[in-house]
């Protein structure tokens, strides 16, 4: 076992404890038995006789660099829920013993990508006290047991930190746990610690090394260590496709869940602003924040969404699901590929397709000759009417409005300005921190020059300085004619003139619209719309490595429509067993430790 494990040993024997079943299981994870076979007992000697394939990566054999070891004889890397679940109720696995093969596999590759940014000290006396309800026939849902992480902006009432990543929250103590983690909570799920982020969840710089926050270090994907890994939720992607957990939750306002998803072969939900809560997430923008899933399959994932939303008096844009959001939860719209006969998807070429790289265009038009094989129909050229004024031609560009000489056409207008206010109204239910506006982060910055790079080209990561920051402290939070005529514009051009119209193809109502979300603008234009996207794992950039996705997009509260689509096409890509779809880590570049990150 880990050396780097061993700090846990006088907890971990002494909670194990308990039962015949895991003193045994303790035994032999202390004895290294359960994952190596006769290595020498490590409790009396700190001797590692057998350092491979699981303490230390083989520099000669780079196909298999990382393996994960199995966990009680069974094999854990790319499980899923109803897998862990069923191996809990045949009594083969414990929620401790998941926990301690998780906590293995952290130690064991966490150095390289950084995922996680604290555990959580209370993890296995959680996991004790959910096994004795497993005992006793008390199961709460899918979700009991399971472990899971969340990323540093959303707030946990317990012994950990909700620092968006940034020294400067440090030892702040929040008022109550996030409604999504007190949902997770509720369903029996294992919350197994904080991922780490771009800072600030990437509002406060223009320039910046993707994944990197002074508290928390530069996340890196393990498919490639050397470039970006996708943001701002960067470690909880890393950590649920690098298996150091079973899902996780991120947050986005333009695009930091579905840009990590699909850039770590992941299924990523970014639900429609309003379905799951917001209270107690660090804020950016209360018109386009919301809190989205990472899994492995889409299964996973929507079990984590049905966990998680719903209304919540603290969070008024929740109200807004009433009457449009079915009982029962997402998971009974989960179906196989039969139902994609029935399904009419749109393909909006010039309006993003045209953006992808020739490779992707070619492998995912390939998925797509698979799906319309299975029999659905798709019509090419399903455009957002006013694409040519909405989607930038060169990459991601929140302030695109202003580069086209339109400050009231641009995302960033009321973005900045939200933050502002945003921003100031969370810092004031904290406790213990003399951090409570934006100008005392912004201070604490340019007197932490070292570490938080508050001056331009100070810190390696954040080229640009603080100047996102200093773009929103200059509107002082005032919500002027221009701050709502951009709004009013991003929301119309980008839903009724936009996604819907796109949807309503003229009188030929589509079932999704498939993009590219590789594609920036894809994720960019649901953001300011507020609407849900899904993205599934396609295929791999054969130049870095790095996966790109296959995302459907839909209109507000259509998630019902997505999830069932997105199962449909998983399902089909499963079946034929094809190259269309996500493929394990390779680790490239594992010693590579470059600060900026790439931008492939």
């Amino acid at each position: 076992m880990s050396r780097r494990l061993s700090i846990l040993y006088p907890y971990v024997l002494g909670l194990l404890a308990g039962t015949s079943e895991l003193r045994a299981f303790a035994t032999e994870v202390s004895h290294g038995a359960q994952y190596y076979g006769n290595e020498t007992n490590l409790v009396s000697s700190e001797d590692l006789n057998s350092p491979f394939p699981y303490d230390f990566p083989n520099y000669k054999h780079l196909d298999n660099l990382f393996p994960m070891p199995a966990c009680n004889g069974l094999v854990l890397e790319e499980a899923t829920v109803d897998y862990l679940q069923n191996a809990m109720k045949e009594g083969q696995l414990t929620s401790t013993m998941i926990a301690l093969c998780y906590l293995q596999r952290i130690y064991q590759t966490n150095e390289y990508t950084n995922a996680i940014l604290e555990l959580n000290p209370d993890v296995l006396e959680i996991a004790s006290t959910l096994d004795a309800e497993r005992e006793v026939g008390q199961i709460r849902g899918p979700l009991h047991g399971i472990p899971f992480i969340v990323k540093d902006n959303i707030a946990t009432k317990d012994k950990m930190e909700t620092t968006a990543g940034s020294w400067a929250l440090l030892g702040s103590i929040v008022p109550r746990d996030a409604h999504v983690v007190a949902r997770l909570r509720q369903a029996g799920a294992l919350l197994l610690g904080k991922a780490t982020l771009s800072e600030w969840a990437d509002m406060r710089s223009s320039e910046y090394s993707e994944g990197y926050s002074a508290r928390g270090g530069q996340a890196r994907s393990p498919y490639n260590l050397t470039v970006n890994p996708g943001g701002s939720s960067s470690g909880s992607a890393g950590a649920v496709t690098g298996n150091l957990c079973m899902f996780a939750l991120g947050t986005e306002t333009d695009g930091s869940v579905i840009n990590p998803a699909e850039r770590n072969a992941l299924v990523g939900i970014k639900p429609t602003v309003g379905l799951t809560s917001r209270a107690g997430v660090i804020p950016e923008s209360t018109h386009q924040d919301t809190v989205g899933t990472f899994a492995r399959t889409v299964r996973d994932a929507v079990y984590t969404l049905d966990a998680i939303y719903g209304i919540d008096l603290r969070d008024n844009y929740t109200l807004g699901q009433e009457g449009k959001v079915l009982s029962g939860g997402y998971s009974q719209f989960l179906t196989n590929s039969r139902a994609l006969q029935n399904a009419t998807f749109g393909l909006p070429w010039q309006s993003f397709w045209t953006l992808a790289s020739e490779e992707q265009q070619a492998s995912l038009l390939g998925l797509i000759e698979l799906i319309r094989g299975a029999g659905a129909t798709v019509i090419n050229g399903t455009e957002l009417p006013n694409y040519q004024t909405t989607v930038s031609p060169d990459g991601w560009n929140w302030d695109y409005g202003t580069t086209r000489g339109y400050p009231n056409e641009s995302e960033f207008t009321y973005v900045k300005v939200d933050f502002y206010n945003n921003i100031k109204t969370y810092l004031a239910e904290l406790q213990n921190t003399d951090i409570k506006s934006l100008e005392d982060i912004v201070q604490y910055n340019y007197d932490n020059d070292g570490t938080e790079g508050g001056t331009p080209n100070v810190q390696p990561a954040f080229a640009s300085g603080q100047d996102s920051f200093l773009a929103s402290l200059a509107t002082r939070g005032i919500m002027n004619s221009t701050y709502y005529e951009a709004l009013s514009f991003c929301q119309r051009s980008t839903r009724e003139d936009g996604i819907d119209a796109a949807l309503k193809n003229n009188g030929r109502q589509l079932s999704a619209l498939l993009v590219p979300p590789d594609v920036a603008q894809t994720y960019q234009i649901a953001a300011q719309a507020g609407y849900p996207m899904v993205t599934l794992p396609a295929s791999v950039n054969s130049s870095t490595g790095m996966p790109f996705g296959l995302a459907l997009m839909g209109t507000a509260w259509s998630e019902a429509e997505l999830v069932k689509w997105a199962s449909a096409i998983e399902d089909l890509q499963l079946k034929w067993n094809s190259t269309y779809g996500r493929s394990k880590p390779k680790w490239y570049g594992y010693k590579q430790r470059n600060i900026p990150v790439l931008n492939l």
